[in-house]
């Protein structure tokens, strides 16, 4: 159990700078809070959050498969989650300044409803749909994870996670419309992206120094 909890603690810490730093999801769930409102934004969080379950669930199944049949097929999954992490850690180290637009929180207030269907499927859809969290949790699964850790475990880790993304995002969907939080985090997200870019490179350059399974 402790080398659960460590195996956990460590793939939060790792997931902490994913989910902060600002990218396709946040813009999802930050466009919704400003153009349709606090409600809309929420559902999307939850469509965003059982996304992240769906990748976690092909990547684990896939991953354990990959490497039962295959140290070839794995290891070129694995340098292409080297040159993933790499990547993302440069963008993140060159991201310029998050600039936010003035949005009024009464404007946002009568902003046309949309309905939960259509809220919850555009945060499913914008994350489901994205192929860069494929290379994500299979260069942490496959760096973190001991590769005999059970699977229900694995699960657990990624109720977890998808747990923490949504209430990340529901509390961005209560504070963003108000304009002092939106200029605060506006001037924070320059050190966001730089500080998770250092820890995405070393975690890219980690994942290269690993020997095959």
């Amino acid at each position: 159990m402790h080398q659960y909890l460590i195996e956990l603690a460590s793939l939060m810490a790792i997931f902490f700078f994913a989910i902060v730093s600002p990218g396709a999801d946040l813009a999802m769930v930050m466009r919704q809070a400003m153009t349709h409102g606090r409600r809309e934004a929420i559902i999307t969080s939850f469509g965003v959050g059982t996304s992240l379950m769906f990748h976690v669930t092909y990547t684990i199944l896939g991953l354990g498969l990959i490497i039962s049949q295959s140290i070839y097929l794995f290891n070129i999954v694995k340098w292409l989650g080297v040159a993933y992490l790499i990547y993302i850690g440069v963008k993140a180290l060159r991201a310029g300044k998050m600039e936010m637009p003035e949005v009024d929180s009464a404007e946002i207030i009568q902003k046309k409803r949309q309905s939960g269907l259509k809220a919850f499927t555009l945060g499913f859809a914008a994350n489901a749909l994205n192929p860069k969290p494929v290379f994500f949790f299979l260069s942490i699964f496959s760096t973190v994870v001991n590769a005999h850790t059970p699977v229900p475990i694995k699960f657990g880790y990624g109720f977890v996670m998808a747990s923490c993304l949504i209430l990340w995002f529901v509390g961005v969907s209560m504070f963003m419309t108000t304009p002092r939080m939106r200029a605060a985090f506006a001037r924070a997200s320059q050190w966001i992206d730089r500080t998770s870019g250092v820890v995405f490179i070393a975690l890219g350059i980690k994942l290269a120094t690993e020997k095959s399974a």
